[in-house]
């Protein structure tokens, strides 16, 4: 039995961890809960009647373990979530809040056999951010319903509520979403990278390579937003974000932060760069972390640098290999 269990729910392990990372908005916390909910599902296993399928099981118990999270835990937070954007004027301090974390392309890849497991729509940052918003269970509902596919019958049963409470939680979240979500959402690039992505993306990384903001500039549209966590600072405009970078670019600026380079990856469905940094007075350039882009119109309209994503997560080295010099690892 043990052996025939474990294979059993094993095929399951990426989609259930892609749920709990939608619950949750991190990707270090949808690693502990998919843990927790095979180890619920190892001890229950005796009880497992068989009246649903393993995959629908499997859900039932990942979901109740994330509400027991939520209900203990405040939501997971961007930088412009939090307060109006500001101007670049010298070191920022970090904040230690809930932020909320990218999610590796590699690990959707093969997530699951339903293709609305993984679709874009409903793993891109804006839509976890937003989903951030939702009290759990309406959060619950969204996902069981909008994103699985769920039945209402079936959602309320695992929700222990009733069909019609369900279906209200259902579009109170809706609602929040589309109050939420950015209103030029749907004209993001989508679908497979394509060649005129594929080439903004490598600009994007000769520029910052090259420490030219001038050059970063072009790549940017007027109103463009970066953000920085764990720095609650953001930017909200191309040139806000170009002096900013003009501080931290220029060798001769007390703010210099180094010399980057980068590895194009992608990140909940979007573009995005694996970043090293070689600071002042180092020689190597050690893992700094990942950006996602957002592109619209052949313009990048938003930047996301999360210094707290690992290297690890992304299936590369600590250090910049010797010998790479700018080139892709």
């Amino acid at each position: 039995m043990g052996h025939d269990f474990e294979a059993l729910v094993e095929r399951h392990r990426r989609e259930i961890q892609v749920h709990c990372y939608r619950m949750l908005g991190s990707l270090a916390d949808a690693e502990d809960l998919t843990q927790e909910t095979f180890l619920r599902a190892w001890k229950a296993r005796d009880a497992f009647e068989g009246r649903a399928s393993v995959r629908t099981w499997l859900y039932r118990i990942a979901t109740n373990a994330c509400l027991d999270v939520l209900a203990r835990r405040p939501r997971r937070v961007l930088p412009d979530q939090l307060g109006p954007a500001g101007e670049p004027d010298g070191p920022v301090a970090a904040a230690d809040l809930p932020w909320l974390e990218p999610y590796p392309d590699r690990l959707l890849d093969g997530a699951g056999p339903d293709d609305a497991v993984v679709e874009r729509e409903t793993i891109e940052l804006a839509y976890l951010a937003a989903v951030q918003y939702l009290p759990p269970r309406q959060r619950a509902t969204l996902i069981l319903r909008d994103v699985l596919g769920w039945p209402a019958k079936e959602t309320a049963s695992l929700l222990e509520t009733s069909v019609a409470s369900a279906n209200s939680a259902l579009q109170r979240a809706r609602a929040t979403l589309r109050e939420r979500l950015p209103a030029r959402r749907a004209e993001w690039t989508a679908g497979d990278p394509t060649a005129e992505e594929a080439a903004l993306l490598k600009r994007f990384i000769t520029a910052y390579q090259d420490g030219d903001p001038a050059a970063v500039a072009r790549l940017l549209r007027d109103d463009a937003q970066a953000i920085m966590p764990p720095y609650p600072l953001w930017f909200g405009s191309r040139a806000s974000i170009v002096r900013a970078l003009s501080l931290s670019m220029d060798p001769a600026s007390p703010h210099c932060i180094g010399r980057f380079r980068m590895h194009p990856v992608r990140a909940n469905r979007q573009p995005a760069v694996a970043s090293y940094l070689q600071r002042p007075g180092e020689h190597d350039h050690r893992w700094f972390g990942v950006t996602l882009l957002t592109i619209e119109g052949g313009l990048i309209t938003a930047m996301a640098a999360f210094e707290s994503a690992t290297a690890a997560a992304w299936d590369l080295p600590e250090t910049w290999p010797a010998g790479h010099a700018g080139r892709p690892l």
